[in-house]
């Protein structure tokens, strides 16, 4: 992929995320957030490429990934007014769809088609499958890693905003009540990745996007976390007991092992 081909790729974005414009109020603020989403993620797979020194034409690819990975989120919420695929559509697949319809990968060779259509497609799973048909995971784990370091600030940036200004998908629904579920914390405590249809409270979300810090691929990905501080400014906004207190300094430590040792996790 050259530039050409790259910049030809964000031309096509800004153009159909306007067809949206036509949305109500609160409706645009959803649109819009996944707007700034996008471009943040764009930025943070720059930040993740030049640390992980990945080369100009894999670099290229990863911003394509980078910019491509939520198209199908904007149908998504026009059809469905949710953010949550259990309640509408796998995002990921409703992406592949918009790229295939409009063909909007056309110039690229086929290599470079199913990296960058793999990579949106396994974006959004809880864990990697076995097998893949793309020669190289790279391009999965850094949009992975980009998506994930991206939606801590959004997930911040939202309780900092007045409750009239908030985009309301971001939550999926869940109550604001002040309890964090037990299996959740047990999950965290244990290292694992909490599992969506285990969350039950909004403070379990949150726990939930925590516990990402046991699924980032690369040094680079720890460095940025820890730099930003967004795992313990999330983890001040949770009324916790002592076992949750345990559970998210081990996901703190996690970071800073990760962010001060070794290189390519993946």
């Amino acid at each position: 992929m050259d530039q050409t081909q790259l910049d030809r790729l964000h031309h096509w974005f800004d153009t159909y995320v306007q067809t949206f414009d036509d949305i109500d109020e609160e409706g645009h603020r959803n649109i819009l957030l996944k707007m700034e989403h996008t471009r943040k993620v764009c930025e943070v797979m720059g930040l993740l490429a030049a640390g992980e020194e990945v080369g100009a034409d894999e670099a290229r690819i990863a911003d394509a990934v980078a910019l491509l990975h939520d198209v199908g989120r904007f149908p998504q919420f026009r059809r469905w007014r949710t953010f949550r695929d259990s309640d509408s559509d796998n995002h990921a697949r409703l992406g592949i769809e918009v790229l295939r319809k409009q063909d909007i990968l056309k110039g690229l060779s086929p290599a470079e088609r199913l990296l960058i259509e793999e990579a949106i497609r396994f974006h959004n799973l809880l864990a990697l499958p076995l097998r893949f048909r793309s020669p190289t995971p790279l391009f999965i784990r850094l949009i992975r890693d980009a998506d994930k370091l991206d939606i801590w600030r959004v997930f911040l940036d939202y309780f900092r905003q007045p409750d009239n200004l908030r985009p309301s998908a971001v939550t999926l629904g869940f109550s604001d009540l002040p309890e964090v579920t037990p299996a959740c914390v047990s999950e965290l405590a244990a290292g694992r990745v909490i599992r969506l249809e285990d969350v039950r409270t909004l403070n379990d979300f949150k726990l939930l996007q925590i516990s990402w810090v046991y699924d980032l691929n690369f040094r680079s990905s720890y460095r940025l976390l820890q730099q930003r501080g967004h795992i313990a400014a999330l983890a001040a906004t949770i009324p916790v007991d002592e076992a949750a207190a345990e559970a998210l300094a081990l996901a703190v430590a996690t970071i800073d092992r990760h962010a001060d040792n070794g290189s390519c996790i993946a």
